[in-house]
């Protein structure tokens, strides 16, 4: 009987103890703190958080949070290393961009993306690819020869005129870069020929 009235006494001081250690604004405090944490477990339970936890355990789990935490950072960085001029410059660069995809689209763009959908069903896309090399060879040799007449052209009209007679056409004729020129005239007109009954 001894030991459980001291015991209830030594209970009794505990108590009278913690009663004499609380101040009001102690009490208030872990009282306003009870209340926040039941407000907040009770928010949590009406958002359904409660179901978000598997997802969270999973990304922990994984290391993706952290790697989400890192992104947040670098972008957070981002955000504070771009001064108002840089954003301004970012502005007025995606308006830019915009503006010239708007012309585009009404410059018909539309319909140049649908024919090359076409070409590319039909693999006339895929034939262009690989005969443009040699097309782009074949401009080459045209402007050449658009050169070559112009030049012709500018050394013809610098040049007296000529005298006529058999004399005059003997010696055109006995030159060997005319004779080279009448040549190369005579195989492109063969040529020419035989591509017209191709």
């Amino acid at each position: 009987m001894t030991t459980s009235t001291n015991g209830a006494d030594q209970l009794e001081h505990l108590v009278k103890a913690a009663n004499d250690a609380l101040t009001d604004d102690m009490v208030s405090r872990i009282a306003q703190t009870a209340a926040d944490g039941m407000d907040l477990i009770d928010q949590v339970n009406r958002a359904g958080l409660a179901r978000a936890l598997p997802a969270l355990t999973s990304l922990v789990d994984n290391g993706d949070l952290d790697r989400l935490v890192r992104l947040a950072r670098v972008y957070g960085s981002a955000e504070d290393a771009l001064t108002d001029d840089m954003i301004g410059r970012l502005s007025e660069t995606v308006g830019d961009g915009l503006v010239t995809l708007d012309r585009f689209n009404r410059g018909g763009a539309g319909k140049l993306v649908s024919i090359l959908e076409r070409m590319q069903d039909t693999g006339s896309l895929d034939r262009l690819a690989d005969t443009l090399p040699a097309l782009v060879d074949r401009l080459g040799q045209v402007e050449k020869l658009l050169a070559a007449l112009e030049k012709a052209d500018a050394t013809t009209a610098r040049q007296d005129p000529a005298g006529g007679g058999i004399g005059g056409i003997f010696k055109l004729l006995t030159d060997r870069d005319n004779q080279d020129a009448l040549r190369h005239l005579v195989n492109l007109g063969k040529a020419l020929r035989g591509a017209s009954k191709a």
